[in-house]
């Protein structure tokens, strides 16, 4: 692409996460990573073609990060959610984790803690000396989606 104002072919609008409580990740989301909620939607079957089911009824919420960066939480009333609502492993095909950069992983880890949500203390990873940067952690969010944290500098 050049510099010329051009439009990408594609650009990441969203990243869209099913929930089990629209409410509580809502919450987790915004206080523990400093999302902001946006747009909510209600959803109906004249989704249920591109979502590729018979019948649809959902409670979308959009949030924003602190660079723009936007998540689609949905909360399906019919069908009902489905799934183990745990992390899956790694090199499981198809999406594996959301990573976060923060300036202390200690404190938002804590507040992922506090929110519902899982740290995986063995998976910490600093390169050089204990809380040395980078620094790394993965946790999980209250439905098991699981969460890098990245402090790089």
């Amino acid at each position: 692409m050049s510099g010329g104002g051009e439009v990408p072919a594609a650009s990441l609008a969203h990243v869209g996460i099913c929930v089990s409580d629209l409410e509580r990740s809502t919450r987790f989301y915004c206080e523990a990573l400093g999302f902001v909620a946006v747009d909510a939607h209600d959803v109906g079957d004249t989704f249920a073609r591109l979502m590729e089911l018979e019948h649809v009824e959902l409670r979308s919420q959009f949030i924003r990060g602190p660079n723009g960066e936007r998540l689609e939480l949905l909360a399906f009333r019919a069908p009902a959610a489905e799934g183990e609502g745990r992390r899956r492993p790694l090199n499981r095909l198809g999406l594996t984790h959301l990573c976060f950069r923060v300036r202390n992983v200690d404190e938002v880890a804590q507040r992922i803690r506090r929110l519902g949500g899982e740290v995986h203390d063995h998976t910490r990873t600093a390169l050089g000396a204990p809380r040395a940067v980078p620094d790394f952690v993965y946790c999980s969010d209250p439905d098991g989606i699981r969460i890098e944290l990245m402090r790089l500098e």
